[in-house]
C-alpha cells in the first residue's frame, strides 16, 4: 500500500517560530534513546496523524508553546513560565520542563496560529491527538469546548470564533489528578516505584487543523467479512442532508477492485470475492478513497486503508477451543508492550522510534503485541497494520483496586464505582474501540487488567462485544474471572504452567516471564533496579528465556492458545525488557529468542 506513506508533512507557520524554537533542549539528565538527538524543535511530530482518514488540507501545530503552571482554579495565566515542546508531556525531558503538576494545580498552555489564505470560506477543525485529562479550549479569548479523556482524540469546529485576517490565539487548560482520581491512567503513579511509572499530565499527541466543507466526513469504520468476500463501510457525516450519497472505491495496487454506494448513514457493501487476505506473514492493505456527494458533486473526499482479516476461536479435535486467524488456528505469541520512552514518557520522540518497536517485535519472532493499559497514537496502529503484527488493546486501568488473591478468581470482590466513575469507564473505553475500529491489527480487546478497577465483569463484556462484535474479548487478563467472553487469561510468573482450564473459552497465558537484566549505562536509577527474576549475564537471560519457551510448548497441545511475555523494554526502574529502556541494546541474544519464538508460534502448524 502506498497512499499512507506518501503522506508529506505540514508546515508550521506561526510567526517567530523558528526563532523559539532555537531555545529549546531536553530538560533533565537521564538516559534517552537515540531518536531524542532527531527531534525537530520547529516541527516535532510532523508526519500526519490520521492514517486512516486522511484530507490533503492540513496543518501542524506542534512545535513551542508558552505554558504555566498554576494552582487549580487560578488562571488564566497572566505570565508564563516558559516554553514547552508539543507534543511532550511536561514530565517528560522532551518538552524542555520535566516538572510536576499535581491534582492540586493546572497546566496551561499558549500559542497563536494563523489560518492559510487557502482555507478562506471553510471549515476549520482544530483536532488534538490526545490530552492527558481534562483540557478546555479557549480560540480568541472565547471558550469553544472541553474533553476528558486521556488516550483519545477530539476535533472542535472553530469556524465561528477566528478573527478575518488575524493572528489566532488559542489557549488550552489542563488538569490531570493521575492515581489520584477515577479515571484511566493506566501505570501512571504520583511516586513511582516497581511497575508504576512517571506521571503524564496535558498534550501529549498532535495537535493539528484541517480545512472541511460545511458537510464533510467524519469517521469512518469498516469491516471485512472474508467469508461472505466483502468489506462493509460505513461513514459519519457531519450536517450532511437527505439525498446525500457516500461512495467508496477500493484499490489493490493502484487499480479499483471495488466500487459501491449508500444513502448517507448506511453502508456501503463491496464486494471482494477473490480477496488477499491480511496476517502478520503478508499484511496486505487495501487503499479506498471515500467521497461524500452533494446532488452529483464531490463535496468531501478522504484516503483510507483497510484489511481483509478474521479473527474467531473452534474447538480443536482435542477439544481445546483455540484461536484462529482467517479460519486457521494461530498460536498468538507476543510480549507485554508498555509504550514508554525515557525521553518522551507517554510519546515516542518520533515516528521511526514509534515504529521500531514494532518491527523489533517482529525481528523477535512474535507475531502479537498486548499493548499494556495504555492506548497510542493512530499512527502506531497504521505501523502495526502495514508491517503485520496482531494486537490485544488494553482498556488503561484506573480508580482503585479490590485486593484479590489466586484463590478468589472466581469469587473475588469487585471495585464498586461511583455513576460518575462508571459513565466516564464507558465514555473513555467506546472512544478507544472507535479509535482502533477500522485496524486490522487489533483482533482483541481486554476491558481489565488483573483485578485493576474491575467491576461488572460479564455487563462489560457483553457491552463490549455487542458494540464491536467482530473482534474476540478477553474479560480480564489475570484477573477476578467469570464465565464470559472469549478467553480465560491466566497470570503467572515467572514459568508458564497450568493454573486453570476452561473446556469453553480459548485459555491463553496472559503474562509469564519477567526475566529481569539491568545493563550498566542504560539505567533509569542506579541501585534501585526491578524485575521478577535477576540475572548477571545476557547468556544467563537468555538461558532462561529459551527454559521458558521450551516449557510453554509442552503445554500448547492440550491447553494455551496464546501467551504473552513480559515485556518488550526495560521501563523506568523495571529491568524485565528485552531491550534497554533507551533501546540502545537488545538484551538478550536476538538469533536464539527468534528460532524458539518462531517454534512457538508455529506450534499448531497453522499456514
Amino acid at each position: 500500500m502506498k497512499t499512507i506513506g506518501s503522506i508529506g508533512v505540514a508546515v508550521i507557520l506561526a510567526t517567530g517560530f523558528l526563532v523559539n524554537a532555537q531555545d529549546w533542549q531536553p530538560a533533565g539528565d537521564r538516559i534517552k534513546t537515540s531518536w531524542a538527538d532527531k527531534v525537530n524543535p520547529a516541527n516535532p511530530w510532523a508526519e500526519y496523524p490520521r492514517p486512516q482518514l486522511v484530507r490533503d488540507q492540513w496543518q501542524c501545530l506542534n512545535g513551542l508553546w508558552d505554558y504555566a503552571i498554576l494552582p487549580k482554579g487560578q488562571g488564566p495565566a497572566m505570565k508564563y513560565d516558559g516554553k514547552i515542546l508539543v507534543p511532550f508531556a511536561v514530565e517528560s525531558s522532551l518538552s524542555g520542563v520535566q516538572k510536576d503538576v499535581g491534582e492540586q494545580n493546572e497546566l496551561w498552555y499558549h500559542r497563536s496560529f494563523s489560518i492559510p489564505a487557502v482555507w478562506k470560506n471553510k471549515r476549520i477543525l482544530l483536532n488534538f491527538g490526545a490530552v492527558d485529562w481534562k483540557a478546555d479550549v479557549w480560540v480568541n479569548q472565547v471558550k469553544v469546548g472541553s474533553h476528558t479523556g486521556g488516550y483519545t482524540p477530539f476535533s472542535l469546529d472553530i469556524t465561528p470564533y477566528l478573527n478575518k485576517n488575524k493572528e489566532q490565539d488559542l489557549l488550552v487548560r489542563v488538569w490531570d489528578p493521575s492515581d489520584a482520581g477515577y479515571q484511566p491512567h493506566g501505570k501512571q503513579v504520583k511516586k513511582p516505584q516497581g511497575i508504576w511509572y512517571t506521571s503524564v499530565t496535558g498534550i501529549w499527541q498532535t495537535v493539528w487543523m484541517e480545512s472541511v466543507e460545511q458537510a464533510y466526513i467524519s469517521q469512518i469504520k469498516t469491516v471485512a467479512d472474508i467469508d461472505g468476500g466483502s468489506v462493509s463501510v460505513v461513514a459519519t457525516v457531519k450536517d450532511g442532508v437527505p439525498g446525500d450519497l457516500i461512495e467508496v472505491r477500493v484499490l489493490e495496487n493502484g487499480k479499483v477492485a471495488g466500487t459501491g454506494k449508500a444513502a448517507v448513514g448506511q453502508e456501503v457493501l463491496i464486494g471482494l470475492p477473490r480477496a488477499k487476505l491480511w496476517s502478520p506473514e503478508s499484511p496486505f492493505l487495501y487503499d479506498m478513497e471515500v467521497t461524500l456527494m452533494h446532488k452529483q458533486e464531490a463535496t468531501d473526499k478522504v484516503r483510507s486503508y483497510f484489511g481483509m482479516r478474521k479473527i474467531s476461536t473452534r474447538r480443536d479435535d482435542k477439544g481445546v477451543v483455540r484461536l484462529q486467524l482467517n479460519n486457521n488456528d494461530y498460536f498468538q505469541f507476543g510480549p507485554l508492550d508498555q509504550g514508554w520512552w525515557p525521553d518522551g514518557l507517554y510519546t515516542a520522540p518520533t515516528d521511526e522510534a514509534l515504529a521500531y518497536d514494532i518491527q523489533k517485535t517482529k525481528d523477535f519472532g512474535f507475531n502479537m503485541i498486548r499493548k499494556h493499559v495504555k492506548a497510542e497514537p493512530a499512527r502506531w496502529y497504521y505501523h502495526c497494520d502495514r508491517l503485520g503484527i496482531l494486537v490485544w488493546q488494553d482498556m488503561p486501568s484506573g480508580d482503585h483496586s479490590p485486593q484479590w488473591q489466586m484463590r478468589n478468581y472466581f469469587n473475588g470482590k469487585e471495585l464498586e464505582r461511583s455513576a460518575a466513575s462508571e459513565e466516564n469507564y464507558r465514555k473513555e473505553w467506546r472512544e478507544i474501540m472507535d479509535l482502533c475500529y477500522s485496524n486490522p491489527c487489533v483482533v482483541t480487546w481486554v476491558p481489565f487488567n488483573e483485578a485493576w478497577g474491575q467491576f461488572k465483569t460479564p455487563e462489560i463484556v457483553e457491552w463490549t462485544k455487542d458494540y464491536d462484535p467482530s473482534r474476540l474479548v478477553n474479560p480480564a487478563s489475570g484477573g477476578n474471572h467469570y464465565d464470559t467472553g472469549d478467553m480465560l487469561d491466566i497470570h503467572n510468573y515467572p514459568d508458564p504452567v497450568i493454573a486453570m482450564f476452561d473446556g469453553k473459552r480459548s485459555c491463553v497465558l496472559g503474562e509469564y516471564g519477567g526475566i529481569g537484566l539491568a545493563i550498566d549505562g542504560h539505567l533509569w536509577e542506579q541501585g534501585r533496579n526491578w524485575g521478577y527474576v535477576q540475572y548477571k549475564t545476557s547468556d544467563e537471560a537468555t538461558d532462561a528465556y529459551i527454559r521458558m519457551a521450551e516449557k510453554l510448548k509442552t503445554l500448547i497441545p492440550t491447553c494455551y492458545s496464546a501467551a504473552v511475555y513480559t515485556q518488550t523494554t526495560d521501563v523506568e526502574i523495571e529491568v524485565n525488557g528485552l531491550m534497554t529502556y533507551d533501546r540502545k541494546m537488545i538484551k538478550l541474544n536476538e538469533d536464539r529468542i527468534r528460532k524458539v519464538n518462531q517454534e512457538v508460534c508455529n506450534s499448531l502448524n497453522s499456514k
